[in-house]
């Protein structure tokens, strides 16, 4: 299971909490707040067309591609992504969903940054840690 966020939403700090080197780290707003003072641009949310937009590119792309996604949730700050493993790296495979669907949010009149640096990776180990990250994804698309 992948998971990125749009540009200034998810810093390090979050009161939700956040993640970094895999581990889920607990808020810290003075750390919150100085992640606030370095970030470049605007705090980026999709928008309904933005959402659609992201989803319909991901899967043309990972169809084009050969990837197989069993999940996918765009919500509006963030992608969740559940795919069979893929014979290119996570960070590549990444990479490529954020620069396609950053030109086809130009192409739609989106401009500036879109999605932060960086991704969570969750490895599922059988079928129900699959089933199981499948079943949070679905949920994030009500």
């Amino acid at each position: 299971m992948l998971t990125w966020t749009t540009y200034g939403t998810w810093l390090q700090g979050d009161e939700r909490g956040y993640v970094k080197d895999g581990i889920t780290l607990p808020g810290d707003k003075k750390l919150l707040e100085t992640c606030k003072d370095f970030q470049k641009g605007d705090t980026v949310k999709l928008n309904r067309t933005d959402r659609n937009i992201i989803h319909g590119t991901i899967l043309k792309e990972a169809k084009r591609i050969g990837c197989h996604i069993e999940a996918l949730a765009v919500c509006s700050n963030h992608v969740h992504l559940v795919m069979l493993l893929f014979p290119e790296s996570i960070g590549h495979t990444v990479s490529r969903f954020k620069n396609v669907t950053s030109a086809a949010l130009r192409n739609n009149g989106r401009q500036g940054r879109i999605w932060t640096r960086g991704f969570d990776k969750r490895f599922c180990f059988n079928d129900n840690d699959l089933q199981t990250r499948i079943r949070y994804v679905n949920k994030h698309n009500i």
